[in-house]
């Protein structure tokens, strides 16, 4: 992969790194958390208190994708990952401007019932939220092993610069026009992104991606941080956050944190709760 790269300490984007992530939206980081690290995370998830804030959205074909979502990074486990400087430091370089922690998410695909992510892009949700410009990006980490068998992110190099497609509802979640998408496919072949656990894939919000069910017998969960650039401040006071500076913190600072989870300082999202709407949503 023309992309793909390894952590080392200490760890910079050169030039030419930014030149591929503009060309293809994505660029794969092998190694960013250590086995250590990824361990010491899974463990803080695993908290009680994690899994109650867990919901199952509906893929369409009666299989539900679990995930929950946190607004603040806050002080825990989870929250030294979003701050930390090999993932924001990365991102800022990547989109050439101080960014902010736009949410944080747990994507969950249990064994053999893990739901399908359909065909969608990142802004295609945050574009009604009221961010005007597409400065945004994900920071998709491996927890598990993600293959093509457990249902691994699928994506389209270089769908980055089509601009923002249509997107409309399916089930629970919002699916982007299914026709141009096979037609962009014929200039952004499909890629799959196989991972071990503690790699990250750093994805512009308007690549195109989406995976399948989980029809395997291993589990795949992935930790995503979504970043906003500073000057991108939403218009509209939306369920996620409106410009917060983010305080970084040292990469040690994921294993030397001793706040396993702190829910008060993460604002999650309650069960159940859709706020974003599409324009002729908001116009109906």
């Amino acid at each position: 992969m023309e992309y793909e790269y390894n952590f080392e300490t200490p760890f910079s984007v050169s030039d030419g790194m930014r030149d591929k992530f503009n060309e293809n939206g994505v660029i794969m980081v092998r190694n960013l958390l250590s086995k250590e690290e990824v361990d010491y995370i899974m463990a803080s998830m695993q908290a009680p208190e994690f899994k109650q804030t867990m919901r199952g959205v509906d893929d369409g074909e009666g299989r539900k994708a679990h995930m929950n979502i946190w607004n603040q990074p806050g002080k825990d486990v989870t929250g030294m990952v979003g701050r930390c400087e090999k993932v924001v430091n990365t991102c800022e370089a990547l989109l050439e401007g101080e960014v902010y922690h736009y949410h944080s998410k747990l994507m969950g695909k249990p064994p053999r019932e893990g739901g399908r992510h359909l065909w969608h892009q990142d802004y295609g949700y945050w574009y009604q939220n009221g961010c005007l410009f597409p400065n945004m990006i994900t920071v998709f980490i491996a927890m598990d092993k993600c293959e093509k068998a457990n249902g691994c992110l699928q994506y389209l190099p270089g769908s980055h610069l089509c601009g923002r497609l249509d997107h409309h509802r399916l089930g629970g979640q919002f699916e982007a026009d299914t026709d141009r998408i096979e037609d962009i496919k014929k200039h952004c072949p499909l890629a799959f992104a196989e991972m071990e656990s503690g790699d990250a894939l750093f994805m512009h919000c308007n690549v195109l991606h989406c995976s399948s069910a989980n029809l395997s017998d291993k589990r795949r969960w992935a930790l995503l941080c979504c970043y906003n650039r500073a000057d991108n401040n939403p218009i509209i006071k939306h369920h996620h956050p409106q410009y917060t500076p983010l305080k970084k913190v040292t990469d040690e600072s994921i294993l030397s944190c001793t706040t396993m989870i702190d829910v008060e300082g993460k604002d999650f999202m309650p069960l159940g709760v859709d706020k974003t709407s599409l324009l002729e949503d908001v116009k109906a």
